[in-house]
């Protein structure tokens, strides 16, 4: 229990609070941050405050830091291929081929899982990639952010990906806090991870989700708003909405005679290449990798390849991979002819500068997280449900707590970190053996993953706006209808195995079908009341586009 008590969820729970009341993130975090100060020095609280934002910044052997320079590298690849005019080369590949908004959609879901490798690039490529194209066809940035969000972690959790090697050491840390005796019978902690998947309900079932409402067209909540004053009005963000970042206003206008595909798709294959080839090699220990594949040992193949996968430097990989990307996009920029070395210099410059509200919010965003750390909200959260355990509620009741953590925290990443070593043993105590532990794990990284969905501090969410162009807020409060559905019928799936012990090859096809149907009742329960034709916010309505000079440059004729 921590020593704070119920203080100790106060700053996180202010911060959220005040950057929902009044939309001004930045100020609104840092409030918590300094209530966080007060509540633990017992004083003012203004140097413990400067102190934790020093330590946010190069903790964890300067993971964070890794991950600011490269997201300024980012921005500074995004501003070159907008100046060289790949962002329109792609909205114009996209309308002529995509003619439709479900199209678009299928495309941004597609792409979000296909890139599974890292939830960061996820987010930069896809939102940057998608954004135009679905402007262009009306398609609110809320829902363009949603479909982003929902396909970055949920995918990176259940994938060969950065999350593993954090995930397998947190799997292998709960079965070091069980007793001895029991330590010894403990399971592979691969298979374990492996067998978890399929419990991981919130993760498969936000991505399913997404599929639904893309392939339906149908919406409800403050989404159906978004999207039909998208639709019927062409602004694909509300009037007073306040994107993190805004192309038009922060970089010069693009090269808009000579639109290339490849000065957009060189810069962005450069990025995958060297950032996973980089992962892949700092992961590699020399062993033969092919030999199982050639054995035809698939299990055994699969099994290697996450393990270096686990093992990479992705957050060094990403910084070599951006840094690359820049390079690539000067290079191409230089080779055609489309803008000199001062143009390319100056746009670097300005993605610095298009980033820099990110970063900020990042900052503070993970301050918040070592705030809670110290006061130790975790702690206090996990323990406080500690008389309410029993084996049959314990899965559901894991998920809760991981979520609640995770929302307040911030962190999925810090909410695994704390919950995964204390629950594991906890399981093993309550059922006598490790027959819960595959569930209990995808409990937890369900849970961490739903609370980071819609908690406004969390990283993946600030970058998903972000990228998409969005409001902070405006992301947050359309996405968490649909992640509330998903993580109700998650505790469902929960409870049917905790009471019933159902297996999750029923259990998921049932869940799945419980969200086409809750999909449908929603949205035209919601449109009804709402007095909207849903029809007006589906594809075939008018077969108009939207090209509003504020939003989205007109299409000139493409040139590969």
């Amino acid at each position: 229990m921590s020593e704070f008590g119920i203080l100790s969820i106060g700053p996180p729970l202010l911060a959220i609070v005040l950057a929902i009341a009044t939309k001004r993130v930045i100020p609104s975090l840092f409030v918590g941050i300094w209530a966080g100060g007060i509540i633990y020095t017992g004083s003012f609280g203004i140097a413990q405050s400067f102190d934790w934002l020093i330590e946010a910044i190069i903790a964890d052997d300067g993971f964070h830091a890794q991950i600011l320079v490269f997201t300024l590298l980012l921005g500074s690849g995004v501003a070159l291929i907008w100046r060289l005019g790949g962002a329109i080369a792609v909205q114009n590949w996209a309308v002529e081929r995509l003619e439709s908004r479900r199209k678009i959609g299928l495309m941004t879901w597609i792409l979000g899982m296909g890139l599974f490798f890292d939830d960061y690039a996820n987010t930069a490529i896809v939102g940057n990639t998608m954004r135009e194209a679905s402007d262009r066809l009306r398609i609110s940035r809320e829902k363009l952010s949603y479909i982003v969000d929902s396909t970055t972690a949920p995918v990176a959790t259940i994938g060969i990906s950065s999350w593993v090697a954090f995930q397998l050491s947190m799997i292998n840390e709960g079965f070091s806090n069980i007793e001895s005796e029991g330590a010894a019978q403990a399971p592979d902690v691969f298979t374990v991870y492996l067998q978890s998947i399929p419990y991981n309900a919130y993760a498969i079932l936000s991505i399913v989700m997404v599929g639904i409402i893309v392939i339906t067209q149908r919406d409800y909540g403050e989404m159906l708003d978004a999207e039909y004053r998208a639709q019927t009005t062409g602004a694909v963000s509300a009037p007073d909405a306040d994107p993190l970042q805004d192309m038009n206003e922060s970089l010069s206008e693009p090269n808009a005679t000579r639109p290339m595909l490849r000065t957009f798709l060189l810069p962005i294959l450069m990025l995958l290449t060297v950032t996973i080839g980089g992962a892949f090699w700092t992961g590699y220990d020399g062993q033969p990798v092919l030999e199982p594949l050639f054995a035809l040992e698939i299990t055994t193949f699969i099994e290697e390849m996450v393990t270096i996968a686990g093992d990479g430097a992705w957050t060094s990989a990403l910084m070599w991979g951006s840094f690359m990307m820049v390079m690539t996009a000067m290079v191409v920029g230089l080779a055609y002819d489309l803008c000199d070395l001062d143009e390319s210099i100056d746009a670097i410059l300005e993605g610095f500068g298009l980033m820099l509200t990110a970063v900020t919010i990042l900052v503070l965003a993970w301050t918040i997280g070592t705030v809670a750390n110290a006061l130790g909200t975790g702690n206090y959260v996990a323990s406080s449900v500690e008389s309410v355990l029993s084996p049959g509620i314990f899965p559901a009741l894991v998920f809760l707590v991981a979520a609640v953590m995770s929302f307040t925290m911030g962190s999925s990443w810090a909410t695994m970190g704390i919950l995964t070593p204390t629950a594991i043993p906890v399981a093993f105590e309550l059922t006598g053996g490790f027959g819960s532990t595959s569930v209990v794990v995808g409990a937890v990284f369900s849970g961490a993953v739903f609370g980071d969905h819609t908690s406004p501090i969390s990283d993946t969410t600030v970058l998903s706006s972000t990228f998409t162009g969005t409001d902070l807020i405006a992301h947050v409060r359309t996405q968490s209808y649909y992640a509330a559905t998903v993580a109700i019928i998650s505790i469902l799936f929960y409870v049917s195995y905790g009471f019933f012990g159902t297996s999750p090859i029923a259990a998921l096809p049932a869940c799945a079908l419980l969200l086409v149907g809750v999909v449908y009742g929603l949205s035209k329960f919601d449109a009804r009341r709402k007095g909207i034709d849903l029809t007006s916010t589906q594809d075939g309505t008018d077969g108009t586009t939207y090209d509003s000079s504020s939003e989205s440059t007109p299409p000139t004729e493409r040139v590969d």
